[in-house]
């Protein structure tokens, strides 16, 4: 069992930064790949990015491809998504999610079995 908590979210302008942290908790953490997804207002859920159990693979969605870097501290047991030049289209609540298959890159969340909450982030223009 994995609990994992989202923090970092918040309101800032467009063209700016912000780093997103997932805390977990269990010490199979380390073992799991993980996942950030996200949620825009009236749309589907989408997958972000994802990084395997040692962070030696990493895959993006087209859109945030160049801006976002996924990455992981498996010391910490935390998993974090720099997000540079944010635009009003990242507007989202996101997701952190683990998925037991240490070195799957999936981009389907139902693969995924762990989530946290999520954490808000919004991006004004």
């Amino acid at each position: 069992q994995v609990q994992l908590v989202e923090s970092g979210g918040g309101l800032v302008q467009a063209g700016t930064s912000l780093r997103l942290s997932c805390a977990a908790s269990g010490r199979a953490f380390s073992s799991y790949a993980m996942g950030w997804f996200r949620l825009p207002p009236g749309k589907e859920r989408e997958f972000v990015a994802a990084i395997t159990w040692n962070g030696g693979g990493t895959s993006y969605a087209d859109s945030v491809k160049g801006r976002f870097t996924i990455s992981r501290d498996n010391a910490k047991n935390t998993v974090y998504l720099q997000m540079n030049s944010l635009k009003p289209e990242d507007t989202a609540l996101y997701y952190c999610a683990a998925n037991t298959l240490s070195n799957s890159l999936a981009g389907r969340d139902s693969t995924y079995v762990y989530w946290g909450q999520g954490t808000q982030v919004t991006v004004s223009s």
